[in-house]
């Protein structure tokens, strides 16, 4: 049981990461990509997606960190 937990604790840090980097990956697409065979179009439209799935991610990341590290036994307590 110990292990699991610990095993879903690494998980949701290493979410917390993830959200950093499609975050970084869209800003750097909107503001510093500069490429000349690539529309300038499809940039923000990719760079948007992945701000938009890193927005997305980090509030699934904050529920889990909520469930797992701030609650007694990792499941919610409501009943």
């Amino acid at each position: 049981m110990g292990e699991n937990r610990i095993m879903q604790q690494i998980s949701a840090i290493f979410s917390v990461f993830m959200v950093l980097f499609y975050i970084g990956v869209g800003c750097f697409f909107i503001f510093y990509f500069k490429n000349s065979f690539v529309d300038r179009a499809v940039i923000v439209i990719m760079g948007s997606t992945f701000i938009f799935y890193g927005i997305y991610r980090a509030f699934r990341s904050y529920v889990q960190i909520k469930e797992i590290f701030f609650s007694k036994n990792g499941k919610n307590e409501e009943n």
